[in-house]
């Protein structure tokens, strides 16, 4: 961790300290997009070029990637410390910095509330997501061993022949069911394909910016946390609409893309597939500050390799200043060899790969 980010995190604690979480918000905001604010300032400056470009992302023989390089916008230059040794800690105790990480929660988007239309589904808060005429979407709550979570439920206006299939879908940061079904339209694709579509709620009670904690040890267990928790919703309401066993999918965007990896590394033998949007592999980092290395493309521990053949797309844009694009890279990597496909990659369009 280089001595920029170092003083931007005590400055962020400070604020944190003096009642003004807003401030300390957009200051782990800039240094993430690789911005440092000057001593004494309030606004962000350009940080310096990191030496050397990020590097490209890897051929791999057994997976397909697609990657995005939109036209005029080359990707950002991530700030990187020099030498290769582990992240080291700014000059703040551990226990100031980890509250000051659980007030701010993880993963805040940079520089949204400043951009016109913000995240998917973003643009009208609060607005409830179109439902198909003679179609359902509840609210309801789950309470298993390891936890309760409200969720969104949307179920078809016709099921025929029982339901296609049922998708998991897990907002990012700031976000709730609502926002995600509207910014996704999943609720219309799921009209017309037959499908049964779950939006669990992460609560600002459980993150303080509504975040998967796709970070903690406890929440990426078969057994435990949050991970379990998911698990054992997807598998109530798979059982309550007698959805097929091989018909069960997760998907997620940025922390909750980070927890479909960690699904589908825990519960490899309840989906059938999993869609992951810049989102992070299973096992990278194991707390706070490791978590905000892993976004920033460093340190962090080798991501955990997943079992099983889930099939797997992921989505990731070169030009994401919150979620450093080498996590796509490490997510096929983390797949093994188990998956099958073809490895590719495309310029003006939008990024993914595919196991």
């Amino acid at each position: 961790m280089n001595s920029q980010f170092a003083t931007a995190m005590s400055r962020a604690l400070e604020q944190t300290r003096a009642g003004n979480p807003a401030e300390a918000t957009r200051i782990i905001q800039a240094v993430l997009a690789g911005e440092v604010a000057p001593e004494g300032g309030t606004d962000p400056q350009p940080a310096a070029p990191a030496a050397s470009p990020r590097r490209p992302m890897a051929e791999i023989e057994e997976a397909e990637v697609v990657e995005e390089h939109p036209p005029h916008r080359p990707a950002p230059a991530f700030a990187t410390s020099t030498g290769t040794g582990p992240m080291q800690m700014p000059p703040i105790g551990q226990a100031d910095l980890q509250r000051m990480m659980d007030n701010l929660g993880c993963m805040v988007p940079q520089g949204l509330n400043a951009l016109p239309q913000g995240l998917p589904g973003m643009a009208r808060p609060n607005a409830r997501p179109p439902v198909p005429e003679g179609a359902r979407y509840e609210t309801r709550s789950f309470t298993s061993a390891h936890g309760t979570r409200d969720y969104r439920l949307f179920v078809p206006s016709t099921l025929p022949d029982g339901p296609r299939g049922l998708v998991l879908m897990l907002h990012g940061c700031t976000q709730d069911p609502d926002d995600f079904a509207r910014g996704t339209d999943m609720n219309s694709h799921a009209e017309r394909n037959g499908l049964i579509v779950v939006y669990p709620h992460q609560s600002r009670a459980h993150n303080a910016q509504g975040c998967w904690n796709w970070f903690r040890p406890e929440d990426q267990r078969t057994d435990t946390g949050e991970a379990a928790l998911l698990a054992a919703l997807t598998r109530a309401v798979a059982a309550e609409f007698s959805v097929p066993r091989d018909r069960v999918f997760v998907a997620g965007l940025s922390a909750g893309g980070a927890m479909a990896a960690t699904l589908a590394a825990t519960h490899p033998s309840l989906f059938a597939a999993v869609g992951i949007h810049s989102g992070l592999p299973h096992g990278i980092a194991h707390d706070m500050p490791s978590a905000f290395g892993a976004m920033r493309g460093q340190g962090g521990r080798a991501p955990r390799r997943t079992e099983g053949s889930v099939r797997m797309i992921i989505f990731h844009g070169a030009a994401d200043a919150t979620v450093h694009p080498s996590n796509a890279e490490a997510l096929v990597a983390a797949a093994g060899p188990a998956l099958r496909g073809t490895s590719r990659r495309e310029k003006g369009r939008s990024a993914g790969g595919r196991a």
